[in-house]
């Protein structure tokens, strides 16, 4: 796949670069997909819910009535599950909801969400963006530049990119991180997918073509 890299101010430079196919041009599997965004929402899960079983409500012990003779139901004390105040039954424990996934299944999740992306002509390759200190505003003036200022962006950065970060952090469309830290669901919840140069090229073994 041929991407044109584009320069800051959204116009072509007169370079290309070649994104290899066995990633961008791969056939999407659709459930490892859905594998890898369930996984991942599951890990965010706080899981701290927790109710008060019967042996944990306030309450006295003592049995309300005896056990035969009143003509009525049995009763236990005030902490049975069927008085208000008392316990829960099978209620909601602390645990974790996430799951393993296996390391092939993730990465062919991530391949075939590449893929998608390059199917809908939703990546840019943009030359890298260097910034002497955070500016939130000059940062959006690429974003406008690039025409994509008004979608969702996930803008994948080299390692030494602080204050590019520290600038696109405050801008509620875009979200940056680095490619080693890109999960499925970052790719499947963005509308468009920014390389900058420098992360292209590790896609690939081949430099640049003028």
């Amino acid at each position: 796949m041929q991407v044109d890299i584009l320069n800051i101010k959204g116009a072509k430079t007169g370079r290309t670069i070649e994104l290899p196919e066995e990633i961008f041009g791969a056939e999407p599997n659709n459930h490892v997909i859905y594998l890898a965004v369930k996984q991942y929402l599951a890990a965010q899960r706080q899981g701290t819910h927790k109710v008060k079983t019967r042996a944990e409500a306030n309450g006295a012990s003592k049995k309300l009535v005896k056990q035969k003779g009143t003509g009525g139901a049995r009763k236990g004390n005030l902490r049975s599950p069927i008085y208000k105040g008392g316990g829960t039954i099978f209620g909601p424990k602390p645990h974790s909801y996430d799951f393993k996934l296996n390391r092939k299944v993730k990465d062919l999740a991530k391949i075939s969400a590449l893929s998608y992306k390059a199917k809908e002509n939703a990546i840019v390759v943009v030359e890298d963006v260097v910034m002497e200190t955070p500016k939130s505003k000059q940062f959006a003036g690429i974003l406008k530049s690039l025409k994509i200022n008004d979608k969702k962006t996930l803008f994948v950065l080299p390692e030494d990119s602080e204050n590019v970060y520290l600038s696109l952090r405050n801008i509620p469309s875009v979200q940056g991180t680095l490619l080693s830290d890109v999960n499925t669901y970052d790719i499947v919840n963005a509308s468009v997918l920014v390389f900058t140069e420098s992360v292209a090229k590790i896609f690939t073994e081949e430099e640049a073509v003028a």
